[in-house]
Order: C-alpha cells, then sequence, then structure tokens
C-alpha cells in the first residue's frame, strides 16, 4: 500500500448499521459449473429474504463482467484479478450491513480461498451447486458449451478449464436432485438454523 493513503475511520460501523437493518450482513457464495442453477437459485433466494425485510443484493458473473469487470478475459490470471475485485466488493457490501448473494463460477479452490480471505471466512457461507457437466451440457442454456466443444470458446471452465469442487461447502446441492423451490427452502432453512436470519 502505497505510504500516501491513509485509512479513515467512520463512525458508523458495520455493527451500528446490522443493529438499524435488524440482521447480520454476510455473503452467500454460490459456486459451480456454468449452467448449474446458480443464479437461478441465488435470484429466488433473494426473493425470499427480501421478503422477510432482509436488506440484500445480487452479485452475478455476467453483470459484473458488464461493468467493474469489463476488459477483463478468461485466462487464469483474469479469473482470478475477476473473483479479486468481486470479494472486494462483496466485503464492501458486507460492510455496509447487506446480505450479499454472488453466483460465480469461480472454479478453482485457491481462487475461493483468496474471495473467503477478503470477506472474511467467518462472512463467507458456501454453497456448492452440485451439476454434473453432462446435465450442464444438456442444459446449455446459453448455447456456451456447444461453442466450448467447437472451439468458438476457450478455457472454458469443464470443458477446456478446471473445475475443482469445494472439498468442505456450507451447503452443496444438487439441482438434478431436488427441485428449484426445495433448494431455496434448504438454504433458508441453514440460514435460520444457524441464526444467521
Amino acid at each position: 500500500m502505497s505510504k500516501n493513503i491513509v485509512i479513515h475511520d467512520y463512525d458508523i460501523t458495520r455493527s451500528h448499521r446490522n443493529k438499524v437493518n435488524g440482521h447480520d450482513s454476510f455473503v452467500l457464495w454460490f459456486t459451480g459449473l456454468s449452467g448449474s442453477g446458480k443464479s437461478t437459485i441465488a435470484n429466488k433466494v433473494e426473493e425470499e429474504l427480501f421478503y422477510k425485510g432482509i436488506h440484500t443484493y445480487a452479485l452475478d458473473g455476467d453483470n459484473i463482467r458488464s461493468g467493474i469487470n469489463k476488459g477483463l478475459g478468461f485466462t487464469k490470471e483474469d479469473r482470478y484479478e475477476n473473483l479479486r475485485r468481486i470479494a472486494e466488493v462483496a466485503k464492501l457490501f458486507v460492510d455496509s450491513g447487506v446480505v450479499t448473494i454472488a453466483a460465480f463460477v469461480s472454479p478453482l479452490i485457491s481462487d475461493r480461498d483468496q474471495v473467503k480471505e477478503i470477506v472474511g471466512h467467518e462472512d463467507l457461507i458456501e454453497i456448492y451447486v452440485d451439476t454434473s457437466l453432462e446435465e450442464c451440457e444438456n442444459r446449455d442454456v446459453k448455447g456456451l458449451y456447444k461453442k466450448a466443444r467447437a472451439g468458438e470458446i476457450k478455457n472454458f471452465t469443464g470443458i477446456d478449464a478446471p473445475y475443482e469442487a469445494p472439498k468442505n461447502p456450507h451447503l452443496q446441492i444438487s439441482t438434478v436432485d431436488i427441485s428449484i423451490e426445495m433448494s431455496v427452502k434448504q438454504i433458508i432453512d441453514y440460514l435460520e438454523e444457524t441464526r444467521r436470519i
């Protein structure tokens, strides 16, 4: 850090904001292959929380890449930087008292570890949306797998770039075995049982 940068401490803190909001702030981090159902489930979880009176904000891969991370590609280095920036943004949202919902492929364990270090291990709930590559390819909602198989997209996770499944996620959800509604219920139940909401 530059010696000319001086961090300023403000009087209103995260704990003040959480108290006013009536709930804790934290990050729900959804990881899984493209087409696994991360964004769909994240969207429905946010809806549930919003109607429970919880202050939320959702961060999503394509949306972030069209703004703050515009210009970053899909090389290993760019993916790392993409997630580093997202983690820093998520940390700001947590400090602002908001439950932050983040849906990102985030394929490498080392990248997700970096996210946990930035956000804070105690403030991040990792949700692994466990959907097989075969099922994701069958869905291929955006037509990306077809393009990747044809060589039109390089460094595509699951095809020519690796995906490392989380070893100990807080929650593991298989969208093949259960409905979106049941997936959402599992997450809300977990948050209630752990007294996060």
